[in-house]
């Protein structure tokens, strides 16, 4: 068997993995190769021992026979969540999202039925945000576990009871509806709707503490327009970041919004030639170089810190002028 030969058959085994039945012309497309090659290629799985069943009718083709699936992948709980969380981060990344889809799918056949069930509630209760500019703030490490828990409780239906603690010297109890988790900037964040008075929030995942038990069942009621992504995006811009700004920009609204990604914050009027950016971030550094790339005239009153960023920034950038 020639090395060309032995690569087509890995690529047919992959595309097989991935699909519950997958016709010859499809494959033939897949591959670059004639049906005719596809077919052979077919007989040399089932001769290595890999149950490839023909299916007829006019949806048929070829798939996996159920009695002969592929070993289980010998995974953790929390290693198979991990998978699944690299595979769901890279679907945002353009130009991979087929195959980070491709990868997920293929993992169910080399899972047990438990852990599937628990990788699938977190792929299906994921929302990607669009990525922005970098922090200098290192990224809390993920809580694979926790993840997997919350999935399933948005799957399930479950309300949660937690702790919040989004500063060292608050604690913040929350009975709440959980709905999307949305990955965002290497933070992830669970949309909820708060019991008793239903108001939607985003909390970082990196800040709850779940109790046991959880609050019971709710029936959902979901947010309108349902883009979890971009409610995160919104009320992080005024509640989820460690440093918060109100920047008076000298330029109309629509001049800020064309100048910035949506995800640095929010901008309201203020007349026809000035306006205000509500942003954030985890850092003064971050904030600064964000209102720094807008290119327009602005103005900081606070928080005190970001202002002593700034007059430092503007005394190294006037000394590393040369006299003229």
């Amino acid at each position: 068997m020639s090395l060309q030969t032995s690569s087509r058959l890995i690529s047919l085994l992959g595309h097989l993995q991935a699909r519950a039945t997958a016709t010859g012309p499809e494959l033939a497309a897949l591959l670059g190769v004639g049906e005719r090659t596809v077919r052979k290629d077919v007989e040399r799985l089932r001769e290595l021992g890999y149950p490839v069943e023909a299916v007829r009718g006019a949806a048929g083709g070829y798939r996996f026979g159920d009695h002969g699936r592929l070993p289980p992948l010998l995974l953790e709980a929390d290693e198979a969540v991990a998978v699944a969380v690299g595979l769901r981060s890279v679907s945002a990344v353009r130009g991979i999202e087929e195959a980070g889809a491709l990868a997920l799918a293929k993992l169910q056949h080399v899972l047990p039925d438990r852990l599937w069930r628990r990788v699938r509630a977190l792929s299906e209760s994921t929302d990607v945000g669009p990525a922005d500019t970098a922090t200098n703030v290192a990224a809390p490490p993920v809580d694979v576990v926790l993840l997997a828990d919350l999935a399933t409780a948005i799957r399930d239906r479950e309300g949660l009871r937690l702790f919040y603690r989004p500063a060292a010297d608050v604690e913040e109890r929350v009975e709440a509806d959980p709905y999307r988790l949305v990955s965002w900037q290497q933070r992830w964040y669970v949309v909820v709707r708060h019991r008793p008075d239903g108001r939607w929030r985003a909390l970082r995942a990196d800040w709850i503490e779940l109790r046991v038990p959880g609050a019971g069942r709710f029936a959902p009621d979901p947010l309108v327009g349902g883009d979890y992504a971009a409610f995160v995006l919104r009320d992080v811009a005024f509640s989820g970041w460690s440093v918060h700004c109100r920047i008076a920009v000298d330029a109309p609204a629509e001049e800020v919004l064309r100048r910035i990604n949506p995800t640095v914050g929010v901008v309201e009027t203020l007349d026809e030639g000035h306006s205000v950016l509500v942003t954030g971030a985890d850092s003064v550094e971050t904030v600064a170089v964000w209102i720094g790339m807008l290119g327009l005239d602005f103005h900081v009153t606070e928080p005190p810190e970001l202002v002593a960023h700034l007059a430092t920034l503007a005394t190294r950038y006037a000394a590393a002028i040369p006299p003229r």
